[in-house]
């Protein structure tokens, strides 16, 4: 069984320890909390149907039998995957808690599927037997407007331009960019995400109104402040995870009280820690892939925007919290399988479970967007975005091909030259046994020799 924890990891059952690999001491104890409980999980959920069966009446409710029978399947589908999936990479705080995200990604990955095959007007009605608020047109919250961080003309509150920004979004800024470090587990990769969607919110403010925000908002409240000290909260994490004992004991065999509380925290904490070493530039497999991840990214911060907008659900809503919430899980064990998938020498290895449905749900939901509201992200860029954007993709690509192909083109032909002229000069000084000496040459079919007076 892998060992792993959540935000960290750990190598695989098979292979070598990796450099960048923490380690880890264990004593094997395996208590009744680590083993399968299978039978017990079937027997109760067979206790349950029976229950509903036979001692409870069904009420005469189509609309209510129908939710209750949905519910009742996605739980009896989330029972089987805790106790049969195949386990991910992490086992901290324990196994069936990462079968069970991985299952609650295939049951959201199908009522996206739902929600694509309908109609326009039947998906948004549809959200009503989810939540009856929902299913209606809702105003979008301008914060632009009024930018000035010091307003004179505003007698009571100067700054009120600033209150009015310190919403909850602000703390959820802030843990977001904390949860994302410890997924993604590098400095430079965060600060490209962060600032590359504020640059997204420039570019698509015509198509969101909320997207419409004051440059200080932009580049101080939410890179600097939320993002920035999110991210660095993230790395001192990062760095004390890396450097922190591994050591694990059976919660009986630990003789304190203050041991066993000690031990029962750190449950949740990693198994194991690895360091995850990027390097881009080091191969253009390598460079794809990095910036496969970062526009993953990016798509994944924009699907939250828009699919509240052409589903209709207010920012504050449970549902987009929820969401959310499911990233916040499923994306660590995400990004840890496609760092094993890049890091592993074999090209053919299989892309991770959980990673390859995050990219399938992140396709859906922008598919969703495309079908609902192709007006909104059809909405032409103004002329200098568009330059921008095109400047920006050229330097990209002139970049990769300076480094990837120029560049070893040229390295590679300097190589060459060196290696010939070294053996020209090698060749030289077995040609020569001295002043005023003669070297006998071999012919080249080695047939007959030549006198030559040097």
């Amino acid at each position: 069984q892998p060992n792993g924890g959540a935000p960290g990891a750990e190598r695989d059952g098979a292979g070598p320890r990796r450099s960048t690999e923490s380690e880890v001491y264990d004593d094997g104890t395996n208590t009744f909390f680590w083993r399968a409980h299978t039978l017990t999980v079937l027997f109760i959920l067979t206790c349950a149907l029976g229950y509903v069966t036979l001692l409870e009446e069904t009420p005469q409710d189509t609309a209510y039998n129908t939710k209750r029978g949905i519910v009742a399947s996605i739980l009896v589908f989330l029972c089987f995957g805790v106790t049969q999936a195949k386990d991910g990479p992490f086992s901290r705080p324990h196994p069936a808690y990462w079968r069970f995200w991985l299952c609650v990604s295939v049951v959201y990955e199908l009522f996206l599927i739902f929600i694509l095959f309908q109609t326009v007007q039947d998906g948004r009605q549809f959200m009503k037997y989810i939540d009856p608020h929902l299913g209606v047109p809702l105003p979008e919250r301008d914060y632009g407007g009024n930018c000035l961080i010091y307003d004179p003309g505003n007698g009571t509150d100067p700054f009120h331009n600033i209150w009015d920004k310190l919403d909850g979004f602000v703390p959820a800024h802030f843990f977001g960019w904390y949860l994302k470090t410890l997924m993604i587990r590098d400095w430079w990769m965060c600060m490209i995400i962060s600032v590359m969607f504020e640059f997204l919110e420039y570019s698509l403010e015509h198509q969101l109104p909320n997207f419409s925000e004051c440059w200080w908002d932009h580049w101080i409240m939410d890179v600097i402040l939320c993002n920035g000290l999110g991210i660095y909260c993230g790395m001192k994490t990062l760095s004390w995870l890396s450097l922190k004992t591994y050591k694990w004991q059976g919660l009986w065999n630990i003789p304190t009280y203050k041991g066993k509380m000690k031990r029962i925290v750190f449950q949740f904490t990693p198994y194991s820690w690895v360091k995850f070493e990027w390097k881009p530039a080091s191969s253009l497999r390598r460079w794809l892939a990095v910036c496969g991840i970062i526009f993953v990214f990016l798509l994944a911060e924009l699907n939250t925007f828009y699919l509240k907008f052409v589903l209709w659900m207010p920012p504050e809503h449970y549902l987009v919290l929820l969401r959310l919430v499911f990233f916040v899980n499923v994306g660590g064990v995400a990004m840890r399988e496609i760092y094993d998938f890049m890091d592993d020498p074999k090209f053919h290895k299989k892309l991770g479970q959980q990673a390859w449905l995050v990219a399938a749900i992140t396709a859906t939901e922008f598919l969703i967007v495309v079908k609902y509201d192709p007006y909104t992200l059809t909405l032409s860029l103004p002329f200098y975005i568009t330059q921008c954007w095109i400047l920006g993709i050229i330097l990209v690509l002139t970049w990769t091909a300076w480094r990837f192909f120029i560049r070893d083109i040229t390295l590679r032909y300097k190589e060459i030259r060196r290696q010939k002229q070294e053996h020209r000069h090698e060749k030289d000084k077995c040609l020569s046994n001295g002043d005023g000496h003669s070297a006998l040459l071999e012919d080249p079919n080695g047939s007959k020799l030549r006198e030559r007076k040097l």
